[in-house]
This record gives C-alpha cells, structure tokens and sequence, in this order.
C-alpha cells in the first residue's frame, strides 16, 4: 500500500476526503438546489412590502365576506379586524386570509383602490365638519367612512342594495360615525375603541337573501354606532319602488 500510494496511484488520505466532501456537496445541490441571488433577495423582500390602507380595507373585506358566510365566527373576525388594523406589511396581511376561498384571496391581494368589479370605493370624509349619505341611493359593495373633530352619518334605510355584501368602514378620531340600516337586513361587524365607543348591534335576517352590512374600524377618543332604525324595511322600499316604475 505504502508502495503503491509513494508510486501515485492511490491519492493522498486528505485527497480523498476533499472527494468525498465536494461529491456530498454535490448530492446536496441535486436535493437543494441554489436559487438565482436575485429569487432569494425577491422572497426575502416581498414580506416586508409596506401595506397601505387600501391593502388593509380589502383584507377586511375578505373578512366581511367570511364573516357573512358562516366561514368566521364574530370573535374570529374581530380579533383578524384587529390585527388587519395593526398589520404595516402585506407579510403580515397575507396569513389572515390564507385559509379562506383562494378567489376572495386573489380579490384581496389586488393592486389599487377599486373593487372587485372596477367601481371605486366610495369614501364620506369630514374633518371639522359635517357629512351625510342618505335617501336612495345605490349603495356599492365597500363604503369608507372617516371623521376628524366631524361627524359621518351614513343611512342605508332607503338605500338600494346592488349586491348581497356591503362593508364599511369606519374610523372616527375625535369624532363620530353613526350608521343606520333597515331593521330586517344582517348586519355585522367588529372593531377597537381606544378612549371611545364602537358599538354594532347585531341583527339576523330571517330572509337568508338579504342584504349583509358589515362594519369594521376602530374609534379613537370617538364614537362609531352602527344600528338599525325601526319601521325601515328594505324588501318595502323594493316593493315601493317597482310599483312606482310600473
């Protein structure tokens, strides 16, 4: 042996180990292949992409739809709703929908501030002011609603239902937002009140085609109320306004 490996026949013993080592190497790479540097850098960022308040109020539509579905229970969305408000990535976006329908998942991760069927969100917005949505009106599928040392007031007892879900949402800062709706439609939500008040009373349609509202949002040093008005029935209104048209 001491013959044959002095004549060069049999590599030195740390030859054979750098042989071995580079082939495990190379086993390693064929189970774990490397991915491009630029693939790597890409994963690693696309977690840490800012959210904008777009991003946020289309996540929580997701949970609007889930919650009108039966997919969430009410304190499963309300503590998603609060953890959607308080999310700075879209890293942080992305787990609060993954287990629900990949087409609403899809709808949420879209770019800009329209909706799933291209119209805008419409948006009622005071700032040391006053501002009312009422009478009839088509309502759309997303309302945002914001007060600043002002007062909203959004009532959709005459309102004309275009679709089956319709969410608001609703941040008050040293403000209010009152939201009011037909006695016999669904309405849901869940929100925080920091220093200040968010109230949504509950309401369970016994037609199962009837319009859902759901109301999201957080109050600081506020008020947010959302609650029907009695002697307001949607199905009337419909019935009303078909006669009118003859």
């Amino acid at each position: 042996m001491g013959a044959l490996r002095a004549s060069g026949c049999i590599p030195p013993v740390h030859w054979s180990r750098s042989i071995a080592f580079r082939y495990a190497e190379a086993v390693d790479l064929e189970k774990h292949p490397q991915q491009p540097a630029g693939t790597a850098r890409a994963e690693a960022a696309a977690p840490a992409l800012r959210a904008s308040d777009a991003d946020r109020d289309r996540t929580a539509d997701v949970l609007g739809a889930a919650l009108a579905e039966g997919r969430l229970d009410a304190e499963e969305h309300a503590e998603r709703i609060d953890a959607v408000y308080r999310a700075k990535t879209m890293g942080e976006l992305e787990p609060l929908v993954r287990d629900l329908p990949a087409s609403r998942a899809r709808d949420a991760a879209a770019p800009g501030g329209e909706e799933a069927d291209g119209a805008p969100a419409e948006n009622v917005v005071a700032v040391f002011s006053a501002s009312v949505r009422k009478g009839r009106w088509r309502v759309g599928r997303r309302t945002n609603a914001f007060s600043l040392f002002g007062s909203v007031e959004i009532d959709l007892t005459e309102a004309l239902f275009r679709q089956r879900l319709t969410t608001v949402n609703a941040t008050s800062i040293f403000g209010s937002v009152e939201i009011r709706v037909p006695e016999n439609i669904t309405l849901r939500g869940s929100g925080t009140g920091v220093f200040g008040n968010f109230e949504v009373v509950t309401l369970e349609a016994a037609d199962p085609e009837a319009p859902v509202v759901v109301v999201n949002g957080y109050t600081v040093f506020g008020n947010v109320e959302a609650k029907p008005r009695r002697g307001r029935r949607v199905a009337d209104l419909h019935a009303r306004l078909r006669k009118r048209l003859g």
